[in-house]
């Protein structure tokens, strides 16, 4: 037999695999198989491939491993293996691929990596693998694919990594280097994806980044790099995504200049930088197709010109930057599904009445914190993120309320709308979880019926001008967490029965005109997981029963 497959197994692996001497592909991926892999597998000594990954293995791996001196290929990702790499995989010299991502392997890198010669890809990613970079890395020049993401590495990069000059990929986010990013780092000309997001460097990004001509992929957000980005980037002519964001590049960027020579760039991120970007107002910036721009805190005044040729962006990100004026038709022309134009200066929308005409994608859009004014923009109907919070906004909220079947966050909070809530306010959505329009000037009642809202975790109507009862129908959102109706005209008695709601934290009730007396509870007082209640400045009578503030256990104990 040259090959076995195996798929939908479960239990256990059987010793008697061991007889089959003659195997070379050992495929049993992605099945759910468990317990320790049998000594037996080092039998197989005509083995080329050997791939368990994605089962439920664990325990250690046999050290008769060691005895599969053909083997090319081992694929033990995705189990939950214990204790240390065993150090016969050293013995494997004929390892084109290993691949142990999440498979809970800890301690420092094994040196014996360093003796896999013909290795040409190494994935570790997803491990409790600790300490530094070390030099032998610098022992594997046929390594194509190098990835330590998400271990607990540290200290500095090794400069010795500079010499692997064969690698095409490497992927170290998420693994705690300090120190600056070597110049030797220019050395790997063949690179296409370099990946250190999530680190903390120190000091500029090496000009020598601008020799990985052959680079498509560049991310080191989060990395703490700071200075100026070197124009030597320009020479990144093959980048397809550039991902520069939350670091601490500093000066002037002229957006339209660097643009120029990365012509297939596609995604493009410069956000919460100290980086002030400048671009013209006529742009010959075309020939790029981007389907990603994220510009946050870029100091921006005006939008970015390049945009309006642009028909592929599905997301864009220009907030907390300084752009004013109104918000320009070409930009609402876009087939978005997510724009975030929050924290800006912007007052208003081109045309009116705004009919967002965004496709029928999922879509989200952000404009909140600005100072437009005017009534409610219309969103598409799969809109699932409408948030529009802290502007001037008048008017009701209309009838197309109704058809955001999609909807899962609304926030209308802290703008000047008025006139009564929408009847199907409480049934919009299946996936509606946020419900915020708090600070408004709506009046009359809240809508009787909450159905289908299993997923709403926050309500806050406070600061209104609402009147009548609760609604006894809220005790079908049994996922609600935070539910604030003060400073309103409500009139009606303690809500004890919203005690059945098994996962409330907070309930504001203050500044209204609940009234009467606050009755004991019975056996079982409810709410178990309440750890705030405000009923200040209402109307009740007669005294608070003790005995809830001896069963409300939530609020006894403190997280650590």
């Amino acid at each position: 037999m040259f090959a076995f497959f195996l798929k939908k197994k479960t239990g256990g692996i059987p010793s008697s695999l061991g007889n089959l001497s003659k195997l070379i592909y050992l495929d049993l991926s992605s099945n759910q198989l468990s317990g320790e892999i049998p000594a037996s597998i080092g039998n197989l000594g005509s083995l080329k491939e050997l791939d368990l990954s994605t089962n439920e293995l664990s325990g250690r791996l046999p050290s008769s491993i060691g005895n599969l001196s053909s083997l090319e290929k081992l694929d033990l990702s995705l189990n939950v293996f214990s204790g240390d790499m065993p150090a016969v995989i050293g013995n494997l010299s004929s390892l084109k691929a290993l691949v142990l991502s999440k498979t809970n392997f800890s301690s420092d890198l094994p040196a014996f990596i360093g003796n896999l010669p013909s290795l040409e890809i190494l994935d570790l990613s997803g491990n409790k693998i600790s300490g530094e970079l070390p030099d032998f890395f610098g022992n594997l020049p046929s390594l194509e694919e190098l990835d330590l993401s998400g271990n607990q590495l540290s200290g500095d990069f090794s400069v010795s990594t500079g010499n692997l000059t064969s690698l095409k990929r490497l992927s170290l986010e998420s693994c705690s280097f300090l120190g600056k990013l070597p110049p030797s780092v220019g050395n790997l000309t063949q690179l296409q994806w370099l990946g250190l997001a999530s680190n903390n460097f120190s000091g500029n990004l090496p000009s020598t980044i601008g020799n990985l001509r052959s680079l498509e992929t560049l991310d080191i957000s989060s990395c703490n790099f700071s200075g100026p980005i070197p124009s030597s980037l320009r020479n990144l002519t093959q980048l397809s995504c550039l991902d520069l964001s939350r670091n601490h590049f500093s000066g002037g960027m002229e957006l339209d200049v660097f643009l120029i020579s990365l012509k297939n760039l596609e995604v493009l991120y410069l956000s919460s930088n100290r980086l002030s970007v400048h671009t013209k107002a006529t742009s010959s910036t075309t020939s790029q197709k981007f389907g990603t721009v994220g510009l946050r805190s870029c100091n921006l005044t005006e939008f970015p010109n390049f945009l309006k040729n642009q028909k592929n962006v599905a997301v864009l990100d220009l907030s907390s930057n300084r752009i004013h004026g109104k918000i320009p038709k070409w930009l609402l022309e876009q087939n978005f599904s997510s724009l975030n134009l929050s924290h800006n200066l912007l007052t208003g929308l081109d045309q009116y009445p705004v009919v967002c005409p965004w496709g029928n994608r999922p879509f989200s859009l952000d404009f909140s914190s600005n100072f437009l004014q005017g009534p409610l923009p219309i969103p598409p109907p799969r809109t699932r993120n409408y948030l529009i919070s802290n502007n001037s906004l008048i008017g009701g909220i209309a009838p197309w309320i109704c058809n955001l079947n999609f909807l899962e966050g609304l926030d209308l909070s802290r703008n000047n709308l008025s006139g009564l809530l929408p009847h199907c306010l409480g049934n919009i959505s299946n996936h509606l979880s946020i419900l915020n329009l708090q600070h408004n000037k709506f009046f009359g009642t809240i809508p009787q019926t909450f159905l289908g809202v299993e997923w709403l975790r926050m309500i806050d109507l406070s600061d209104n001008l609402l009147q009548g009862r609760i609604p006894r129908s809220l005790v079908n959102c049994s996922n609600l967490e935070f539910l604030d109706l003060g400073n309103n005209q409500i009139s009606d008695t303690f809500p004890s029965w919203l005690g059945a709601l098994p996962n409330l934290n907070i309930l504001i009730l203050q500044s209204n005109k609940f009234h009467g007396i606050i009755r004991e509870p019975g056996t079982d007082c409810g709410f178990p997981k309440l750890r705030i209640i405000d009923i200040s400045s209402n109307r009740f009578i007669g005294k608070l029963p003790s005995k809830y503030f001896q069963c409300w256990n939530a609020m006894q104990v403190v997280n650590t």
